[in-house]
């Protein structure tokens, strides 16, 4: 049975992407009052055991207004250090404005290659959960400073997406100077239809993305519909809504107008999906019957169940995981690289400190990087699984 929309304060993780146009005046810089109304909303969700991540647009736009720019189109190097200054400029009025509730924001710059390489990806998910177990909110926004393509605004409504897949978050909200998705661009055909309710992105809905509305958030509803299928594919809601009024929030809460798309009725299979398909395994772990039966139970690989390791890999890369009899039954995200994988071999994960000389995780393989593939290949050897990766 699909699920419906609810009550935000029962979800369990919320990411929610703020648009430039919403945080910045062009004229003004920074709407002080507006960031003071939103973090309240946030502060309220956070006292009733929500996790919030934000991602924030804005640097660029705040960066251009305190450096006096033009308006118009920026040059790469322009825009660049309109971000340099902007960032801290906006993860100042971040932090201040969190604590007048006593929440602690944490910045979390990411680039593309940081949710795309593996390895990066799991450094990032791990100090933003480690954020939000400490009780501070991640305030996440694109590196702009360092991009070696043109910058455009909007882009962070992917990055939302991709933050809120890696985090395992169950509702994206997209804020924006748009109240939600219509059958046609409002501003350019007054008989557009407003959807209340998609229950999935089709390519009829595809086709009803429109251009921007400002010129501060360029990325329009495309993006949108491009972060929505991410996000729902995962198994994460998403809406879209006005962040026009104060405590837009609070207004969500209250029944303002906005878009709901419903998450995929197969999260994990589309989640998953991608990890036992789409990358070629570096390596093997070869395992006894005991952390076979552990891990269809759905629990982790621990060191101890772990009884041969072949190929080289690294932290993050995938990784084959094969029975007693050489049968891949599972692959993985490897969480130590092949060197240190095999000085724990068999060990117990209370003894990898000492081992290794530093505290890691727990687990060789997370749960929740491990896909069950139940392939009835033949043994891998160190032959066909060099054939196997350079294929």
């Amino acid at each position: 049975m699909r699920s419906a929309r609810k009550p935000l304060s029962t979800y369990r993780r919320i990411v929610i992407k703020i648009g430039s146009a919403l945080l910045v005046d062009r004229a003004s810089g920074l709407k002080t009052a507006w960031l003071h109304a939103i973090c309240a909303d946030i502060a309220a969700l956070k006292a009733k055991g929500v996790d919030i991540l934000v991602v924030s647009s804005g640097a660029i736009a705040l960066g251009r207004s305190v450096l006096k720019l033009p308006g118009g189109a920026l040059k790469l190097e322009e825009s660049q250090a309109a971000a340099a200054v902007g960032q801290i400029a906006l993860a100042r009025a971040w932090s201040e404005s969190l604590s007048q509730d006593a929440i602690i924001a944490g910045q979390v710059l990411l680039t593309l290659g940081d949710t795309e390489e593996r390895r990066r990806y799991l450094n990032a998910r791990a100090t933003m959960t480690q954020l939000l177990k400490m009780g501070a909110i991640p305030i996440i926004n694109e590196n702009d400073t360092v991009a070696t393509s043109e910058i455009r605004y909007g882009d962070n409504d992917r990055l939302a997406a991709r933050v809120a897949t890696m985090i395992g978050a169950d509702l994206l909200i997209l804020l924006s100077d748009i109240d939600g998705l219509y059958t046609a661009p409002p501003h350019l055909d007054p008989q557009a239809q407003f959807l209340e309710t998609i229950p999935s992105i089709t390519p009829e809905i595809e086709a009803m993305a429109g251009g921007a509305a400002s010129e501060l958030s360029r990325g329009g509803m495309r993006t949108k519909i491009d972060a929505g299928k991410m996000a729902t594919g995962a198994g994460c809601a998403m809406i879209i809504a006005s962040g026009k009024v104060d405590h837009p929030l609070s207004a969500l809460g209250d029944g303002a107008r906005s878009s709901w798309f419903a998450p995929s009725t197969t999260p994990v299979t589309a989640r998953k999906t991608w990890i036992a398909g789409q990358l070629l395994p570096s390596g093997s772990l070869a395992i006894d019957a005991g952390a076979e039966t552990a891990l269809r139970s759905g629990k982790s690989l621990l060191p101890a169940g772990v009884r041969d390791v072949t190929g080289s890999f690294s932290r993050g890369d995938t990784i084959a995981i094969l029975s007693a009899n050489g049968r891949e039954i599972a692959r993985g995200l490897a969480g130590y690289d092949a060197d240190e994988t095999r000085q724990i071999v068999g060990r117990k994960s209370g003894e990898i400190a000492a081992i290794l000389g530093y505290a890691g995780r727990a687990a060789m393989v997370h749960r929740d990087d491990l896909v069950m593939t139940g392939a009835t290949q033949q043994p891998m050897t160190e032959d066909t699984e060099r054939r196997d990766i350079h294929a």
